[in-house]
């Protein structure tokens, strides 16, 4: 479980492509500093397990076939940015929101709008999630616990089929400290709705 605050901005070191699978090699200081085998990390907001520390500073993963589908993590390569979460400890606040690190799905960066002190970033939304997203809401992207400050349908599908989109609003320390603050138009974010709407929607599917 997770909460949405990344800790670090870590960077891809290595890709290694398995039969059905793929390993990575990810450095952060940050969160490898007491990382052993076992331990969860949050990479762009996937759940991963750490299978062992590199060099003191760079930890392994593998990430199996239905991971690299789902999620934008089968598009890293080296020297690609990421953010960086270490699973919460149960004696610690809940800065953002309840995080799985389950991916339900992967959106487009559509537009930023820039102001003086936050930048408005408009994603488009895939239709199976839509339902589960509603404004002034939490929403996961690339693992940052984020507000939902804007709905729409536009008229015509963006390029990845999706007519539905949201905005976040980042604050400055967002931009600085995630790789969103650099995503530019047509980049794959992955996505995480609120864990409590679908259990909501299940509840009343079963009566």
């Amino acid at each position: 479980m997770f909460t949405g605050i990344v800790e670090e901005l870590g960077e891809i070191v290595a890709t290694e492509q398995l039969a059905d699978a793929a390993r990575l090699t990810i450095r952060g200081e940050l969160v490898t500093s007491d990382a052993g085998h076992g331990d969860s990390i949050a990479v762009n907001g996937v759940c991963l397990t750490v299978v062992e520390v590199v060099d003191g500073d760079c930890f392994t993963v593998d990430v199996m076939a239905e991971t690299l589908n789902r999620s934008s993590i089968g598009g890293l390569t080296s020297g690609a940015k990421v953010n960086l979460e270490r699973a919460a400890a149960l004696d610690s606040r809940l800065g953002g929101h309840l995080v799985q690190g389950h991916v339900d799905g992967t959106g487009t960066v559509l537009s930023r709008t820039p102001s003086e002190n936050w930048e408005v970033v408009r994603i488009s939304l895939p239709d199976a999630i839509a339902k589960y997203v509603v404004e002034k809401g939490s929403i996961t992207v690339d693992g940052i616990s984020l507000t939902v400050s804007g709905l729409g349908l536009s008229e015509t599908p963006a390029a990845d089929g999706n007519r539905d989109w949201f905005e976040v609003s980042l604050i400055p320390t967002t931009l600085s400290m995630t790789n969103l603050g650099t995503a530019a138009p047509g980049t794959l974010v992955n996505l995480e709705v609120d864990v409590i709407a679908k259990y909501v929607e299940r509840l009343q599917q079963r009566g």
